[in-house]
């Protein structure tokens, strides 16, 4: 229940510290799980002291159980260790801390780590963390290359070594972590996300050289996972370690076998490079030289035809081919102007023969009226007509007589 207080009317921090301690009992046991970061266990004393920390969140609590409660398990487990312990949640009202009291601590084994993470991988998977196709390319040659791993580590000389063996003027980013215990995922995460927010880092490598399969849990944590699923830019996971291959391997977007391995995957071999350059330039020349030489062939080829040689003796021979159809067709025209001209004067001279003046020049007259019309019979005019009278060289006028 909420509380009425006011700047007038406060309560005191022993009331407050008892009314939370009163909220906490209620709580009742709970199973717990952690993994054990300190533990105070005095000779003689009858409470051993231990710290149990969420490895994927940062967060501790203190833990007090009875000497025969621990020593149940004390020959399997220790500081590093995860367990599951049931506990009451206590209130220690005159420090206003918070503790739990373990009447039972079982420790995790490896068989049920595994299941858990099998558990995890199948749920990450199910989400699409470990798709194929979300999976980015790594850069040909990248400016600078981030490193998370341990510090002064085999893993951090291997791929720094390896890296400018193969190109010298590769540049890095190192991050030293913690690769295992309490405090791995914690600084791994903050390193990758220090890296991927970077605008000149290319691609990050993620490194460790091998481990148990305990030493080797903070990169199958939840945590780790999402925040390299959530990177903008490439991971590599160079985990040396072939059995057991931790969820960072699948996330990733390229896993490298060795920290060696990832040397090699993410810088190109100067070497190699000049030889590919070699070789590409060498085929290049081969192929400009095999094109020039066909080129040089098509053209010998073509001026070794006749019609190269000698270019005049097609224009002659077109020429007296030229004149054979020009005086041909001149022949062919002259046929058949003169046609023309007899079937002309066939049909003048029948033209001639019907036309009304070849009758008037046999030495006939047409009689015509005032108006033009041809007189054809006596009784078309009457005594005193004027008439016309038409003949081959002329006409004159007459007059019908009574």
């Amino acid at each position: 229940m909420a509380l009425n207080t006011s700047a007038d009317a406060p309560l005191p921090v022993g009331e407050v510290s008892r009314l939370i301690g009163g909220w906490i009992d209620r709580l009742g046991s709970v199973w717990v799980e952690g993994q054990i970061t300190q533990l105070s266990r005095r000779p003689g004393a009858g409470v051993v002291f231990l710290t149990l920390r969420d490895p994927s969140h940062d967060i501790s609590v203190s833990v007090t159980c009875f000497r025969q409660v621990y020593d149940a398990v004390a020959d399997v487990v220790s500081e590093g260790a995860r367990v599951v312990l049931y506990a009451k949640p206590e209130w220690y009202a005159p420090r206003g801390q918070l503790s739990l009291r373990a009447v039972e601590i079982r420790p995790v084994g490896i068989g049920e780590l595994l299941a858990r993470l099998e558990q995890l991988k199948r749920t990450l998977g199910a989400e699409g963390l470990f798709a194929v196709e979300r999976k980015k390319s790594l850069p040909f040659l990248p400016h600078r290359v981030g490193l998370v791993c341990g510090r002064a580590s085999a893993a951090e000389r291997d791929v720094l070594e390896n890296a400018r063996r193969r190109w010298p003027h590769v540049r890095f980013e190192v991050r030293n972590v913690a690769v295992q215990g309490v405090h791995a995922v914690t600084q791994v995460v903050q390193a990758v996300k220090e890296l991927d927010a970077l605008p000149d880092v290319d691609v990050i490598i993620v490194a460790r050289g091998g481990g148990s399969v305990e030493d080797l849990l903070p990169f199958s944590d939840e945590q780790l996972v999402r925040a390299v699923a959530a990177c903008a830019t490439p991971v590599v996971s160079a985990i040396g370690h072939e059995p057991d291959s931790p969820l960072l391997d699948l996330v990733a977007d390229l896993r490298a076998s060795t920290p060696t391995d990832a040397a090699k995957k993410v810088v190109p071999d100067v070497g190699e490079e000049l030889e590919r350059v070699r070789q590409l330039r060498d085929r290049a020349l081969r192929h400009v030289q095999g094109l020039l030489e066909r080129e040089e062939r098509g053209l010998a080829h073509a001026l070794a035809r006749p019609s190269m040689e000698h270019p005049h003796r097609m224009v002659d021979e077109r020429e007296q081919e030229v004149e054979s159809l020009v005086a041909r067709s001149r022949r062919v025209l002259g046929h058949l102007l003169d046609r023309a001209d007899s079937e002309l004067a066939h049909t003048r001279a029948r033209v001639l023969s019907l036309s009304p003046a070849a009758t008037l020049e046999r030495g006939y007259a047409v009689l015509q009226r005032a108006d033009g019309a041809v007189v054809r019979s006596p009784d078309e005019v009457a005594a005193g007509d004027e008439l016309r009278a038409r003949v081959f060289e002329g006409e004159f006028a007459v007059r019908v007589a009574e």
